[in-house]
C-alpha cells in the first residue's frame, strides 16, 4: 500500500501518464464518433434535430457537430479543458432534458429506459465537471 492507502499496483496505474489520456478518451469517445458520424451524414444529422423538435434543425445540427468535435479535442489536448468540459457538460445536460423526458412518460419500460438514460447522462455531466476540476488543479500546482 502507498501512503494514501491505495494499493501499489493501483497507484502505479493511476500515476502512469497514459492512463489520464485514456480516461479522457473513453469519456469523450462517443462524442467524437457522434460528431464525425453527423458530419459525414448531414441529412441524418438535420433529421435527428428535427425529430427532437429543434428549429431550425440545420443550425442545431451544426452546433451539435461543433460541440461534439471541438469539446473532446480541447479535453484531449489539455488546452482550455474547462471550455471543452463545459461545452460537453452543458450540451449533455440539455440533450438529456430534450431526449429523455422520463417525467412526462407513463410508467412502463419506455419510462424506465428514459430514466436510466437520463441519469447516465447526468453521470457524464459529473465526469466533465471532474475533468475540469482536475485540469484546474493540475495547472494551479504546476
Amino acid at each position: 500500500m502507498s501512503g494514501t492507502g491505495t494499493p501499489k499496483f493501483v497507484a502505479s496505474v493511476l500515476d502512469f501518464a497514459p492512463t489520464g489520456f485514456l480516461a479522457r478518451l473513453l469519456l469523450v469517445g462517443a462524442y467524437l464518433v457522434g460528431g464525425v458520424t453527423k458530419l459525414t451524414d448531414w441529412p441524418g444529422a438535420v433529421a435527428e434535430q428535427a425529430h427532437f423538435g429543434l428549429t431550425p434543425p440545420a443550425l442545431w445540427a451544426a452546433l451539435t457537430i461543433t460541440v461534439e468535435l471541438v469539446g473532446p479535442l480541447l479535453i484531449l489536448s489539455g488546452r482550455l479543458v474547462w471550455l471543452g468540459a463545459g461545452m460537453l457538460g452543458v450540451f449533455t445536460f440539455f440533450a438529456a432534458m430534450v431526449a429523455n423526458g422520463f417525467w412526462a412518460m407513463p410508467a412502463g419500460p419506455e419510462r424506465f429506459a428514459a430514466t436510466n438514460a437520463f441519469f447516465e447522462h447526468m453521470g457524464l455531466v459529473g465526469g466533465f465537471i471532474l475533468v475540469a476540476i482536475l485540469a484546474h488543479r493540475a495547472k494551479r500546482s504546476a
